[in-house]
This record gives C-alpha cells, structure tokens and sequence, in this order.
C-alpha cells in the first residue's frame, strides 16, 4: 500500500492547521543531561522546517527513555526543546505537561509557523498500555490538541514498529499522512528488501540471538553472505564447539544455532580471532586469541583483526550492505577496532564498487558518530533499530500501516 505523504498534505495546504507530529527524539544524554548524539534531531527537521514553512501550527510528541509512565525530570524533553530552538532558529515551548491543560493552553495560543513540544508522551501509562480502550483515551486527548481542521505526521521512524498511542491509535483519529524520514525510510528499506542488487551481505551483531533469529531466518533465504559477530557470535561458536570462556553467551540458543549453521552452511560467516580481555572494562588488557585459545575465565569483546580483515573482503565484494549491531564493545576504544573495520570496509564498498549501503540504525548508527566516521560514506543511515530489522525481516509495521491509502 503506496503512504499517504507529507507532500500531499502540503499540497491540501497546512497554513493556520494545528499539525500533530510524532518524532523520535530519544537521544542519548550524558550525567550532566546534555544530548551526546543529535542525531535523530537533526533528522526529524527537513519534516518540521516544510510544515512550519508551510505556515502550520506544529504540535510534536515525542518520548525519551523508559520513564515507565511516570513524571520523572530525568526523562524531561527540556535538553530536546533547547536543541531544536537552536537547530530551527526559532523558540519552541515545552508544554508543562503532556496532554493537560497547559499543552491545550499553548497549543490554543499557537499562531502561524510557531511549534510547540509536547513533554515526554512515556510520562503518561496509557501512551504504551496493552490495553486499547487505554490508549484510545490518551490518544483522544492528543488529538484534540489539534483542533478542528487539524492533521497527523508520522515522522519518528524509531517508533513505527509500536502500536502506542501517539503512533498508532491518534493516526486513525486524524488525517494522518508519513512525514518526509519515515517515506524515505520506509522506501530505501523496502528497496533493499523486495530487490537489493547481488552480491547481498548481510551483517549482524548485537548481544542476543534471540533478538535477531527471525531476521537471520529471513535474510539467509535471500542474501548471499550473512555475516555474524558482536555478542551473538559467541552462541554460534559455542555450537562448532568452541569454548568462549565468560563471553556473552545464550545457552538455551546453542542448538537453534547448530541448526542455523547446518541449514545455511557457508552463507554463515563466523569470526577466526577473537580481542579477548580478563574483565569487563574500558581499561583491560586486550590479547589477540584464536578460537580455542581465549583464556581460562577471560571474555571476548570484540572480533579479530584475522577476521575484520575477511569480513571487509566479504564486504568489499557487495553490491548491496544491510548492517545492523556492532562487531564489538566500540564504546571501550581498544574494542572497537572490528566495528569500526565493518563501517570502513561499507564506506570504501560505497565509491569504490558502488554498493548500497545501509546502516540500520540503533546502536550501528550510534557507532557510526561515535568513531567520527563520515556519516556521507554510506548510502543510508536509518534512525531506527529494531523498526529497520522489522521491515527488512517483512513484518507489519503498525505505524506504517495507518498512514498508508
């Protein structure tokens, strides 16, 4: 189903509308709460800038973190009001509350191309409930802020793969329509689902199989390499026998990752070396080791040189790159080397032999900016980790499906 978008709302014309926009701003703070990577900000701009362009009274909901429905000050969207101010170069209030009076007050104030932040939409329980007639209540409420001519954007593409509240239940209150990041998110993935260019590789990290069976499941029917490392590594090389000592394991994942190595054979690339270390620590000693050879009681935090060097020669062959988890513990820089071998070898893939190269999001992208590699180098960067594995995978993506015709 083609997504009904931002530009056929603009083209209906949004100037003196109350527009509703669900973002993703759950961006990383530091102890002090300063925001350590904006970019899931600066990403929801271009969709902001039209609809205030546009002449539009901009509302935009938004959560961060886990507050688990209550007020707490550390979980405030304070930190995001400052940053999109200076971003836009335009003032925008913070609503004292999410849904209550002083939103209605500020919202009713609004006039043409001003914008208001509603505060954390996770302050409220209903915003994630299981229960619908819940969510149908506090999706109400939001939707009344937009008065009687107004509209639904669905722009935080982080969320998509939720049905909450200010996702889904508010779009099917509201004309609702895809802001400009979820279309081309949702376009550039679908793309490299329905028909990415051979040779395919696919990378995946992270810590849990678990997390990632059914995509493993899906994507080794259709790529031509599967690359494994991260914390999921470690189950994979526990069922060729190998012993990993105290790195990450899921034990109860052992014979579904025999199955997988058996069933997908070469396709599987699995690490040769591993950079193992006595503890978990950004300071601890870093020692080369074989499969069989990490230490008694020691850890591996990150793959091998040996196997960066035939990840990035597996890479280097692609036409098209789908990447999501890291190959290591990258926030400890003497294990960050594999992860940032990966991200090296998609960028050079890129000009070099014309790939398509998607990272896909979460914690990828989050490496990405933290190890000061050109953001440019690759052909997409999603703003959504789990949403991106979702729609690779060819699952339903509730908040998708509600701005679609």
């Amino acid at each position: 189903m083609p997504l009904k978008t931002l530009q056929q709302l603009l083209d209906e014309g949004v100037r003196g509308r109350h527009i509703l926009v669900r973002s993703d701003f759950n961006v990383p703070l530091d102890d002090n709460g300063t925001i350590t990577d904006a970019g899931r900000i600066d990403a929801s701009l271009p969709t902001l800038k039209a609809l205030l362009d546009g002449g539009a009274k901009v509302i935009v909901m938004a959560h961060l973190g886990r507050p688990k429905g209550e007020f707490k000050p550390e979980f405030s969207l304070r930190p995001v009001a400052e940053s999109l101010s200076e971003r836009l170069g335009r003032f925008v209030a913070l609503a004292g509350d999410v849904s209550g009076e002083d939103a209605h007050e500020r919202a009713n104030g609004l006039t043409e191309g001003d914008i208001l932040l509603l505060e954390n939409v996770r302050f409220d329980a209903r915003e994630t409930s299981k229960d619908e007639a819940e969510r149908e209540s506090f999706a109400a409420e939001l939707a009344a802020l937009a008065a009687d001519n107004g509209a639904f954007v669905s722009d935080g593409f982080g969320v998509v793969h939720r049905k909450q509240a200010s996702v889904y239940d508010v779009a099917r209150k509201l004309p609702a329509y895809a802001g400009y990041l979820v279309e081309k998110e949702v376009n550039t993935l679908q793309s490299v689902k329905d028909d990415p260019k051979h040779p395919y590789v696919v990378v995946l990290g992270g810590s849990k199989v678990s997390d990632k069976l059914g995509v493993i499941e899906a994507l080794a029917e259709k790529a031509d390499k599967v690359i494994i490392g991260g914390g999921m590594c470690y189950t994979f090389l526990t069922a060729l026998g190998h012993n990993v000592q105290k790195s990450l394991l899921q034990e109860d994942m052992v014979d579904t990752c025999a199955q997988l190595i058996e069933r997908y054979g070469d396709k599987l690339v699995l690490p040769e070396d591993l950079a193992a270390a006595p503890e978990f620590d950004k300071n601890a000693e870093r020692k080369i080791v074989g499969l069989d050879e990490i230490p008694d009681g020691w850890m591996s935090l990150d793959i091998g040189p040996r196997t960066a060097e035939s990840f990035g020669a597996v890479i280097a062959d692609s036409k098209t790159v789908f990447w999501n988890g890291p190959m290591g513990v990258f926030e400890f820089p003497a294990f960050a080397d594999g992860t940032k071998a990966v991200a090296e070898a998609m960028i050079e893939a890129t000009s070099a032999n014309d790939s398509f190269t998607v990272v896909g999001g979460g914690d990828s992208a989050a490496a990405v900016r933290a190890l000061g590699l050109d953001e440019n180098g690759f052909s997409h960067i999603s703003t959504g980790g789990g949403a991106s594995l979702e729609l690779i995978e060819g699952k339903e993506l509730p908040g998708v499906t509600v701005v679609s015709e």
